[in-house]
């Protein structure tokens, strides 16, 4: 006798583990509490961090705010996404490293353009200034 499988899924069977290969993740009420733990915490560094002025270098607290907003972004996609090597046959990992290389190409961009303004467009020195008409 030959089995044959249905033409679709239903969601029933989909959401009880009886999928024919298309496995989700399924988040745990643990799970999302770990995300949301970790994103209020993301969230209050960075603030604490400009707010406080715990380094006297703002570059560096640029370099630390965006690398806890991409740590952030990527909490977000695992704990709230379900993204992991095994759902979907692996393209949710896939998704993950594109989200990785925008959010890159988007930081770097950001400083670059916001390097420049404040090269290109800022007030002169007070020296310069007096001279002025």
């Amino acid at each position: 006798m030959i089995s044959q499988a249905p033409a679709h899924e239903d969601a029933h069977e989909a959401h009880h583990g009886h999928s024919h290969g298309h496995q989700a993740g399924h988040g745990t009420f643990r799970s999302y509490m770990t995300g949301f733990v970790l994103s209020v915490i993301l969230t209050a560094i960075p603030f604490w961090l400009v707010m406080s002025g715990v380094f006297a270098s703002p570059v560096l607290t640029a370099v630390l705010v965006m690398g806890l907003g991409a740590i952030q972004i990527v909490v977000h996609m695992v704990f709230f996404l379900h993204m992991n090597t095994r759902s979907e046959g692996g393209w949710t990992i896939m998704a993950l490293i594109f989200t990785l290389i925008i959010v890159a190409i988007a930081l770097s961009g950001s400083l670059w353009v916001m390097h420049h303004l404040n090269t290109n467009m800022m007030p002169m020195s007070p020296e310069m200034m007096k001279n002025m008409p």
